[in-house]
């Protein structure tokens, strides 16, 4: 029975934790709290591993790079694709709330208001990019800053020379054995997902399409457009590469995103995937996906601009074409500056707001009308950003001839 366990492929055995922990929560919602510690575990041991693998593989994958004028053409290629499809993702989610339009007749004042405390401000955001101690980075989780220290590092141990390739290898050889004890907790994750979707249903029921139908509709549409138009023409015309091999490879990375609602915290199977199952090389991948992380929100950019939407709709306020300019723009800046945490993309909608003449107190009306049930709706817009660090990853080694067409192609290949 063990070894039958094992030898079914491992987004398998997640489906169907899912599904399992679906029937559990509708049949015996009463237990959900009894497996609740699975879950929580599954998540601690997933944080855990996050921020020692930002720096230490970022700061491997420079050095596997050797030439720093490579590093730059592969950082600007990244930076660019993830810009890219941070806006259209923002311009999807304001094209379906336009089409579905979720927030005419929505009853925003019978929800509770959500303060949402002081934003930060672009200057503090800027700033605090360059930590003042880099233990307190690493326990804070400061994904930002672990990223910048970790380039320093590769940069310098590059620079070294000779003198740097005894570190070169204690780098490579950390990261590697992170890899390995990300595949140990890997093999966890269909009883992770169990009590993680169990807790959720269970919870929060399926009313909460009845309550935000419409929203939900619009969440799931637009995720659905970014993934399956979006990134598949990044692959078919960036990479020009066959989009079969890369839905069926990024499986498990995206039910662990679906779960676990946190960017972050799909950063060590993402990694898994990319290596195992599309092929990317270790340059690309463990410099592509830390910096997708922070950067590659497309889920959180599509949810940005549809709430957007959706909050101006409620209020009556007139939609210009400026109006759109500007939530574009703010939707777009403010989604790269979103924490990879559950629900992070709700509390930069002041940021949007404001900058078309939305109230804080109308703000945070929406933010308490919508919080209720954001638990699901944060499942959902997570997957798309988990789909876009993947297929960046994927074209960027294409295109740095990092990519392992033989792995890639799976089953194909023959």
């Amino acid at each position: 029975m063990l070894k039958a366990w094992f030898a079914t492929a491992l987004w398998k055995r997640v489906l169907g934790a899912l599904a399992l922990g679906l029937v559990f929560a509708l049949v015996w919602p009463s237990a959900t709290p009894h497996v609740q510690f699975l879950g929580d575990l599954f998540v601690r041991a997933i944080r855990m591993l996050v921020a020692p693998i930002v720096l230490v593989t970022i700061a491997s994958g420079i050095t596997s790079l050797a030439d720093p004028r490579r590093l730059g053409g592969l950082g600007g290629r990244t930076i660019g694709l993830f810009a890219l499809t941070t806006a259209i993702a923002v311009s999807v989610g304001m094209l379906v709330a336009a089409l579905i339009r979720p927030g005419i007749g929505a009853p925003l004042g019978t929800a509770a208001p959500h303060a949402l405390g002081t934003p930060v401000t672009p200057y503090d955001q800027l700033i605090g990019i360059i930590p003042l101690n880099i233990v307190d980075a690493l326990a804070k989780g400061d994904m930002l800053a672990l990223i910048f220290v970790a380039i320093l590092l590769g940069c310098g141990t590059v620079i070294a020379g000779e003198a740097g390739k005894p570190f070169t290898a204690v780098l490579q050889s950390i990261s590697a054995v992170l890899l390995k004890v990300v595949g140990i907790v890997m093999e966890a994750t269909p009883f992770g997902v169990f009590a993680l979707i169990a807790n959720a249903v269970a919870a929060n029921g399926t009313a909460v399409f009845v309550h935000v139908g419409w929203l939900a509709l619009a969440v799931v549409l637009g995720s659905a457009i970014q993934i399956v138009v979006v990134h598949s023409l990044m692959l078919r015309l960036l990479a020009r590469l066959p989009l079969l091999p890369f839905f069926r490879g990024i499986v498990d990375a995206l039910v662990v995103a679906f779960s676990t609602a946190s960017s972050s915290a799909t950063l060590p199977v993402a990694m898994r995937v990319a290596e195992q199952n599309l092929g990317v090389g270790r340059p690309v991948f463990s410099t592509v996906l830390p910096l997708g992380a922070s950067i590659g929100k497309d889920g959180t950019a599509m949810y940005v601009g549809l709430l957007s939407m959706f909050a101006l709709q409620a209020f009556g306020t007139p939609l210009t074409p400026q109006v759109y300019g500007v939530v574009l723009l703010t939707g777009a800046l403010a989604a790269f500056g979103t924490a990879p945490v559950p629900s992070a993309s709700l509390f930069m909608l002041a940021a949007v707001l404001s900058a078309v003449g939305i109230a804080p107190e109308q703000t945070a009306l929406v933010v308490g009308f919508v919080l209720p049930f954001d638990r699901l709706l944060d499942m959902t817009r997570t997957v798309p950003s988990a789909s876009a660090n993947l297929a960046v990853a994927t074209c960027v080694a294409r295109w740095e001839g990092e990519l392992d067409e033989t792995v890639y192609r799976g089953e194909d290949a023959a």
